[in-house]
């Protein structure tokens, strides 16, 4: 039975569903009377295809790990000010936002129930047969990735422009490529963690980025250095002086 159960199971696919929840429950929680409740969802399977509906258009990812995200940035220019007067001071200083970065943002994500949800609607959507439900949930999961993309995107924007980094010339490889790459690496990280959850706590002693200076490098921050290592260098058009480095703390703050 149990081989039999395995081979329908790699043919049809595991499913996540919500057959744990009870409508019951919910009305009972929510406050709205039974009778209001059946007669705006007589069946089960309509609450359930409408709170699939609803869990795809919430803003979660797009939101998680973007509050504290600007601390990070602000309290590494402000701890390394006196090396941003140097080309490798700031090589160091953008090796050291990176690191914590990566480190802030996979610990928000892997600390978020509302994630894990997130995820586990991704399995649930999978297992939807084909239809009109299943195309209003690939559409909003669709807009919600984007928003989560843009926001990483604009992030690396904004701390390359200040250290004057720049994408490498000739790539057609842009600023929304490098945060789906990097987006898609943290989500690996974080589904990894649930399983082997030394993912979240082990240190390496590492140089990722050959700036001459050791540090305690979380999986999560080696792997985004490595994701972002290769897609940007130092942009030679920048002209570095006092005035700009006083701008670059100002902005930052």
């Amino acid at each position: 039975m149990l081989d039999t159960a395995v081979a329908m199971v790699n043919s049809t696919g595991l499913t996540v569903s919500l057959e744990h929840l009870s409508v019951e429950d919910v009305i009972r929680d929510s406050g709205v009377s039974r009778s209001a409740a059946y007669r705006r969802w007589p069946y089960k399977d309509l609450f359930v295809g409408d709170l699939l509906r609803a869990l795809a258009k919430a803003v979660v990812p797009a939101t998680v790990g973007a509050e504290g995200g600007a601390d990070v940035v602000r309290r590494v220019l402000e701890e390394h000010r006196q090396e941003l007067h140097d080309a490798e001071g700031r090589a160091r200083v953008w090796s050291e936002l990176l690191r914590l970065g990566a480190w802030h943002d996979f610990d928000a994500i892997h600390r978020s129930v509302e994630w894990r949800t997130y995820l586990a609607l991704h399995a649930t959507f999978e297992s939807l047969a084909d239809g009109e439900l299943r195309d209003e949930i690939q559409t909003a999961l669709e807009e919600s990735e984007r928003g989560f993309v843009d926001r990483i995107a604009a992030a690396y924007r904004r701390v390359a422009d200040l250290l004057g980094y720049r994408l490498r010339p000739g790539s057609e490889v842009g600023f929304t490529a490098v945060a789906r790459l990097a987006n898609a690496t943290m989500r690996g990280m974080v589904i990894t963690a649930l399983s082997t959850p030394d993912t979240a706590t082990v240190r390496y002693r590492a140089d990722p980025l050959g700036t001459g200076r050791l540090a305690d490098w979380s999986l999560p921050g080696l792997a985004i250095a490595a994701v972002v290592a290769g897609q940007f260098e130092v942009d030679p058009t920048v002209t570095w002086n006092p005035e700009r480095v006083r701008d670059l703390l100002s902005a930052a703050g």
